[in-house]
């Protein structure tokens, strides 16, 4: 059997050895809509708990925008311009309305990325700047969470007269689901707040997973500091097959973000009968699989379909190779999960140790195994499992050490497939 796996730009064609039963989970796409450009007008004129933009808009004087960053596919050229529109119409002008790069601790945009993730029109007609998490002048201070979160947000966001977020819908490896909330922590916060929202105190709380809201810790945190920045209006999408718009979500925040996440759970969720012995994975492709920091998401989102003691292959390029160099240093000095989770539980929090405390997390009870042609051979023998010369190769040795009763799932686009097991949900819930 021949797999057409998602993988840098350009995709990895791989056949898969006989022995093993095999079972390709391919994404349950929602359906694209017909017409994405009405969708969105509707979805901005009748948005949901709260007055249309335009009016919600009228005297605002400014307006802050916070989209996301090149690590995302989300479709700002479709969805920014009546966004935009509705702005001018209700009197902000142009040169008033700032769209921020929600960066958090990622490196910044440069010019030509900004050219693809908002298109060359808009890109050259609106103040456009990158936000920087390593910048205390940049940000506000706006007091303390319940919980103890010191909150410092972009000055530009929290200064502007209407603050939008705009962004999209996907299952997310801590805060549950991405959207809403997340483009103004971490997106647009400070690294004091970043650290402390990644700190053990959430990463290891087992509702901070992907696809999961209620009792999330994490994502009650970023619901509280969204509302000391003043979270106006929201704009998020759900893509579907080929990244194209399968529904649109305005209006309040919480309310319009909540809409989007039960449309995701109810049309995208693939049920299978129970664990399996081992998943080949992705992390969906460019621009998702630049880094090997961004890459961990194809081995959390797995885990929760493999048995305790299984194996997780993922395929990732890793064109960029590990990633910033915190996380590189770490990556490099971390000798095995458990004294890597053990060290940090007694120390202050680092810069992106969060990403590989969620390795960590898996690779204690799974073994992990990769190909990721563009990690660099200083890191292969740090990454807590075998790091393979080709994609045939680590198919081979997966097929030899699971045998021919082995099951084993493959996931060609990675975190884009939402996967539960069905003995780990209630009967009710998959109804």
């Amino acid at each position: 059997m021949r797999v057409d796996f998602a993988f840098g730009k350009t995709g990895l064609m791989a056949d898969l050895p006989p022995g093993p039963r095999y079972c390709v989970l391919e994404a349950r796409w929602a359906e694209p809509l017909a017409d994405a450009d009405s969708a969105l007008e509707q979805a901005l004129d009748a948005p949901i708990g709260c007055p249309p933009l335009v009016e919600l808009a009228h005297g605002r004087g400014s307006a802050a925008i916070s989209v996301c960053d090149i690590t995302r596919p989300a479709p700002n050229r479709v969805t920014l311009p009546p966004l935009l529109r509705r702005l001018e119409q209700a009197g902000i002008p142009r040169e008033k309305t700032t769209i921020l790069i929600a960066t958090g601790l990622h490196r910044p945009a440069t010019d030509s990325e900004i050219v693809e993730i908002l298109g060359p029109d808009i890109a050259a007609a609106y103040p456009v700047v990158n936000h920087n998490a390593r910048e205390l002048a940049d940000h506000r201070h706006l007091g303390t969470t319940k919980s103890g979160t010191p909150v410092f947000i972009d000055r530009r966001y929290v200064d502007a007269g209407l603050h939008i977020t705009l962004g999209f819908i996907e299952q997310h490896l801590m805060a549950g689901f991405s959207g809403g909330r997340k483009l103004i922590a971490p997106g647009c916060a400070y690294q004091d707040t970043i650290k402390t929202l990644h700190s053990p105190r959430f990463m290891r709380d087992a509702r901070a997973v992907e696809g999961s809201i209620e009792q999330n810790p994490l994502h009650q945190e970023l619901l509280e500091i969204a509302q000391l920045a003043g979270h106006d209006f929201v704009l998020d999408v759900v893509l579907g097959k080929d990244r194209k718009i399968a529904a649109a979500f305005a209006g309040e925040p919480r309310a319009a973000h909540a809409a989007g996440i039960e449309f995701v759970r109810e049309r995208t969720t693939a049920w299978i009968p129970g664990t399996v012995d081992a998943a080949v994975t992705t992390s969906a492709g460019y621009p998702l699989d630049l880094t090997f920091y961004q890459a961990v998401k194809g081995v959390t989102a797995a885990s929760h379909i493999v048995k305790p003691g299984g194996i997780i292959l993922l395929f990732a390029a890793c064109n960029e190779g590990a990633g910033a160099h915190e996380f590189s240093r770490l990556l490099r000095e971390s000798r095995d999960p458990a004294s890597f989770l053990e060290t940090i539980s007694s120390i202050p929090v680092t810069i992106d140790q969060w990403q590989l405390e969620k390795l960590a997390l898996v690779a204690r009870t799974h073994r992990v195994w990769f190909y990721t042609p563009g990690l660099p051979q200083e890191y292969h023998g740090s990454a807590w499992g075998p790091i393979f010369p080709s994609a045939a190769d680590a198919l081979a040795e997966l097929a030899a050490t699971v045998g021919p009763n082995g099951e084993v799932a493959v996931i060609p686009e990675g975190p884009y497939v939402f996967a539960r097991p069905k003995e780990a949900v209630p009967e009710a819930v998959m109804a």
